[in-house]
């Protein structure tokens, strides 16, 4: 029975109250911070980690890429988007990269304007990791070409991990899917 005063108790609990009030203190885009951490939390493994590859639509996409991209939405506002339309016009028209077919211009010009909304959102990005980092909510390292390096560059790609607070979110997230009917839940 449910009352009214006592708390609500699990094993597997977040204190999201917690990770709210840190990040409202280190984080210049708490809101942002957080939409964050969820994103890493529903890809994360059990250990709390996640990267540098997720696996998308069958197809492997790199951790930073992914979550650029399902933060873009977020960013959309129609005149800010026509803007940027406009000024990938003005500069794929002065570099002659615009045809006269009228599909394969707005083809090229979607093209450009993803990878410079990427770009930008790997920026912001970046500096929330860096934020969460300061809080003790994440760590963060890099995988890829020849070892485990904590430097960018040849070719590794970065992996987060979850810790402290944060590491509560991968409980209220990941672990407690539920197989869709007719399939069986394995347990790692």
């Amino acid at each position: 029975m449910f009352h009214p005063g006592a708390p609500l108790q699990s094993s597997s609990s977040c204190d999201i109250a917690a990770v709210l009030e840190r990040l409202a203190q280190v984080s210049s885009r708490p809101r942002y911070a957080f939409m964050l951490l969820n994103l890493i939390a529903q890809v994360a493994g059990p250990d709390g980690s996640a990267g540098p590859w997720i696996k998308r639509d069958n197809e492997l996409v790199s951790l930073r890429d992914w979550l650029c991209d399902a933060l873009t939405p977020m960013s959309h506002r129609v005149s800010r988007s026509a803007a940027l339309a406009d000024r990938v016009r003005r500069d794929l028209d002065r570099s002659g990269m615009l045809t006269g077919d009228a599909q394969e211009t707005q083809r090229t010009i979607a093209e450009e304007m993803r990878a410079r909304m990427r770009t930008t959102g790997k920026s912001n990005l970046s500096r929330a990791v860096s934020e969460l980092v300061n809080a003790d909510l994440m760590r963060r390292h890099y995988q890829g070409y020849h070892v485990d390096h904590r430097n960018r560059g040849g070719q590794r790609h970065a992996v987060y991990t979850l810790i402290g607070d944060a590491r509560g979110l991968v409980s209220a997230t990941s672990l407690t899917k539920h197989a869709a009917q007719g399939e069986l839940a394995l347990m790692r």
